[in-house]
């Protein structure tokens, strides 16, 4: 008898329930963004965005960002990510698009080119897997921030992989980073695009009506140290960058928490 037919059936119908799976998530996420007639932002909430110290606050479909025109990039990009986000579907990488909603205009991706900088991620492609949409609008230069190849695939993706974990074991955090932006930076390209000597990740957790946060300073250098070993406390923060980074939550939580350096109720 030969199988062959079989097999090849059998094969034929897996690759049809993979695609069929991919548009039904895909199309689910898109109608979430409607709700009576009109669109919605379902990916962002709203609530824990930060200030912003430039007055250019632009909302994606699934992050935000607070664009500062002098240094050419975000001083902050925030969005949530929920344990439904995470997805291991390997998405073909797209060219850098100029993000055309910032009115000062957004820096060009050919800023980078030949710089020995990586156009580093503030939203990670990998937190944006669940729809080829999401994955691709973390394809904005309004998005990337110059970042040396070794730290951005060593010490900052070891940050980005523990972010994922806190997300599948706290059913979702909210999470906004950037780089550290102040005079004297080195930059590179013709429209001189800030080289941060420091990044900074803020995570909050409000699981059950319960809020806790963690941040994180990193030089901009690759290192082995573990991680828990860059957390600083909120204020540390708020005083480098100028930002408020939950002016939304009662202001005795807001204060206890953001005073804190600790991580003892965090899983490393």
């Amino acid at each position: 008898m030969n199988r062959k037919p079989i097999f090849t059936i059998i094969a034929v119908l897996i690759v049809i329930g993979i695609y069929s799976y991919d548009f039904f998530i895909e199309q689910k996420a898109k109608s979430d963004l409607i709700k009576d007639g009109q669109t919605v932002k379902a990916l962002t909430n709203t609530f824990f965005l930060p200030t912003s110290t430039t007055g250019q606050v632009i909302h994606h479909q699934n992050y935000s960002l607070s664009y500062n025109e002098p240094y050419e990039q975000a001083e902050w990009v925030a969005y949530e990510l929920k344990a439904s986000h995470l997805s291991s579907t390997n998405r073909k990488r797209p060219y850098f698009e100029i993000d055309e909603a910032i009115k000062t205009g957004a820096a060009h991706w050919k800023n980078y080119k030949k710089s020995g900088y990586d156009k580093g991620h503030l939203c990670p492609a990998g937190d944006r897997r669940f729809t080829k949409a999401a994955h691709d609008e973390t394809f904005l230069t309004s998005n990337i921030s110059p970042q040396e190849h070794q730290f951005n695939a060593g010490v900052w993706n070891r940050l980005e992989q523990k972010v994922r974990y806190w997300a599948k074991k706290n059913d979702g955090v909210f999470v906004v980073t950037g780089g550290i932006l102040n005079e004297d930076l080195k930059t590179i390209g013709e429209e001189e695009v800030a080289v941060p000597n420091q990044f900074y990740k803020v995570i909050l957790d409000h699981t059950n009506g319960k809020t806790k946060m963690i941040a994180f300073l990193m030089n901009h250098e690759n290192s082995n140290l573990p991680l828990y070993k860059f957390v600083v406390s909120v204020d540390t923060l708020e005083a480098l960058t100028g930002i408020d980074f939950f002016p939304e939550l009662e202001d005795r939580i807001e204060n206890q928490l953001e005073a804190s350096a600790s991580y003892k109720s965090w899983s490393f």
